[in-house]
């Protein structure tokens, strides 16, 4: 097939493994072989895993809210449509420390596998170095001692 669509109302959403994020895995749901595409609904109080990919490029906008992200040591802030391209290798986490949900589409590619419940203790360690389930230091967390 061509293409193929999905309807809103018809996307899965689960709360994340590590973190406990509702999001909707929008490339597996369309069939994608080449490419991630979630969607992610962080409330207040929540964040992303603080990860990094071996290949993969990840492509962030921001749908609603007002976007936090943490990128290597840098706190970067964007607005409604505000797009962030994020190199392999380098740090990631977005976070919500405001008081109304922020909506992200994250695509990426080449894709990666991301399931937390499937990685070895030695690729979980390199991709989340201070565990899967750190916070940033805006939400009371910090980086954990090596």
């Amino acid at each position: 097939m061509a293409y193929r669509t999905l309807k809103a109302a018809d996307a899965f959403w689960r709360p994340s493994n590590a973190m406990g994020v509702d999001n909707t895995d929008l490339a597996r749901q369309l069939e994608a072989t080449k490419l991630g595409a979630r969607l992610w609904r962080l409330a207040p109080g929540q964040a992303s895993t603080w990860h990094r990919h071996r290949e993969e490029e990840e492509l962030y906008v921001l749908l609603e809210g007002t976007g936090r992200v943490r990128v290597g040591d840098d706190v970067l802030t964007l607005s409604r449509l505000d797009a962030l391209l994020v190199e392999p290798e380098t740090l990631r986490q977005v976070f919500n420390d405001t008081d109304e949900d922020a909506l992200w589409l994250v695509v990426g590619a080449p894709q990666e596998a991301a399931n937390t419940l499937e990685m070895s203790e030695e690729e979980l360690a390199w991709r989340y170095p201070d565990g899967p389930t750190a916070l940033p230091p805006q939400l009371g967390g910090g980086h954990r001692a090596p």
